[in-house]
């Protein structure tokens, strides 16, 4: 039985793209509800098994399509695996359904004609935040690449109606924005605050960093931003702000990681990351497993103690410390600052719920502003 009336939306890349698709949703179709499809694929900070989970790592679903699970308020994650989805699909008042890329392309490529066919919705759009999915796969940047090129095959092999949006290119600290600008075309809007009004609480304790980058754009913040794992600060300019919509058939052709899972067909993701490891020279499920490893044996675990009043105590000291390094550097964000004086999990949404409050004039929301001068008593 067809729903018509909603409009569907993939969230690409998994992890905090789901807050960056709803703001493009929101943009797009400010009066009509969506369903979005989403992965539960996530940073080891929130989910501490590597890789993507699947339906049998929830409890509390229930069924949108014969193979589209959706999440509810009751939706929990079977421990020791973690998601934010539960929670973002309660807050954002969203019907928000999991993509299972252990099916490989036919697999996802069955959910979302499923899901189209259930709400007659004719077309399908995609949403990256940082413009991973226009990757050609030898960017000496790019960590991330199999997820979004897991969607780009499956709505090509779906042969459903499909646009791709670029949302703030080059704000995952992936591509810089200016390697992608060849790539972009010239279809584009620009996000406004408004348009990010309904997923400002969501920053208060999700850790998502490019999703942050985006709504601090919309909002009109500029200059240098510090993120977790990468050697130089993301620059905030106009173009951040911007979402650029592009054909299928396009991304398809730029993106030789998401041609080549088409052409094969890849029954399954362990497929998928062997051709990744192929196209792109590293397979970034691997590589979680390896860092999931290390974590658990403690190695690289070298984070100072003191807990949140120690690290309100050492902020000034650690942004001074960072800015000498990256002069261009106004801002961090939350997460970064946090793990720099680490802290994890908990004690980072504590610190920033108390950070906010202590030294108002830092919150730069969604953002920390980078103090400058003496520490305050």
């Amino acid at each position: 039985m067809r729903h018509p009336g909603k409009r569907v939306v993939i969230a690409a890349g998994g992890g905090g793209d789901p807050i960056g698709t709803a703001v493009v949703a929101h943009a797009l179709y400010p009066d009509r509800p969506v369903v979005m499809l989403s992965y539960s694929w996530e940073r080891l900070v929130v989910d501490p098994v590597p890789g993507p989970r699947a339906a049998a790592d929830f409890t509390g679903l229930r069924h949108l399509t014969p193979h589209v699970p959706l999440f509810t308020p009751d939706t929990r994650p079977v421990a020791p695996a973690g998601s934010t989805l539960p929670r973002l699909s309660a807050e954002l008042a969203s019907d928000i359904g999991l993509l299972d890329p252990y099916g490989g392309v036919p697999g996802l490529a069955r959910q979302i004609q499923e899901v189209v066919e259930h709400h007659g919705a004719g077309r399908v759009d995609v949403v990256d935040v940082g413009g991973d999915v226009l990757a050609r796969g030898d960017e000496p940047t790019l960590l991330s690449p199999l997820p979004d090129a897991l969607v780009v095959a499956a709505c090509a092999t779906a042969g459903v109606a499909t646009r791709v949006h670029v949302a703030g290119p080059g704000l995952d600290g992936e591509i810089p924005e200016e390697v992608l600008s060849p790539r972009l075309g010239d279809d584009t809007f620009t996000l406004t605050a408004e348009h990010c009004r309904a997923v400002s609480g969501v920053f208060d304790w999700h850790p998502s960093e490019a999703s942050a980058l985006l709504a601090a754009a919309a909002g009109g913040l500029r200059g240098g931003c510090l993120v977790r794992d990468t050697s130089r600060p993301v620059p905030l300019t106009r173009t951040s702000a911007a979402v650029f919509r592009l054909p299928l058939a396009t991304v398809l052709s730029l993106n030789r990681l998401a041609h080549a899972l088409y052409a094969r067909q890849c029954p399954t993701l362990r497929d998928a990351e062997h051709v990744a490891l192929r196209v792109c020279g590293f397979d970034e499920v691997q590589r979680e497993r390896d860092r999931a490893a290390e974590l658990r044996s403690g190695v690289g675990d070298g984070a100072p103690g003191g807990g949140v009043r120690g690290a309100l105590a050492a902020l000034d000291a650690w942004a001074a410390g960072v800015t000498a390094r990256h002069p261009t550097a106004r801002y961090a964000t939350f997460r970064c600052a946090a793990e720099g004086l680490g802290l994890r999990g908990r004690d980072a949404v504590e610190f920033r719920s108390r950070l906010t409050r202590v030294r108002p004039d830092l919150h730069a929301a969604p953002l920390l502003r980078l103090p400058t001068g003496a520490a305050r008593g």
